[in-house]
């Protein structure tokens, strides 16, 4: 078993655990309830952990979380117009805080 990657954020942690199991490699989470023990010991060691059964596969579950987290720098350094009421939406949103339109009627995804 060998920790590939840790956050703060248990929703992160989970998400890379379900892309690394769409995947067909087992992994565990570990730490999720030290957050109670935060001030008696280092911040960053109470931080939930993912952890890959077969070592063999560390390579390409790091691989996995590499692109994973590329992808979403990337989704998140843009901004898209709302092509219904004009607004405009930060990357990490996928629907118009204004009126709820979907980012997946916006085609130029190159305008900032």
């Amino acid at each position: 078993m060998k920790k590939i990657f840790s956050s703060q954020n248990p929703m992160i942690i989970h998400h890379m655990k379900n892309l690394l199991e769409l995947e067909g490699i087992h992994a565990v989470v570990r730490n999720e309830n030290l957050s109670t023990a935060l001030g008696s010991i280092p911040a960053t060691e109470c931080w939930v952990e993912l952890w890959v059964l077969d070592e063999n596969r560390e390579a390409e579950a790091r691989d996995i979380i590499r692109k994973e987290k590329e992808s979403e720098d990337k989704s998140m350094a843009w901004t898209w117009r709302c092509p219904y009421c004009g607004e405009n939406i930060e990357g990490q949103f996928t629907d118009c805080w204004q009126c709820g339109e979907p980012k997946s009627t916006y085609k130029d995804r190159g305008e900032t």
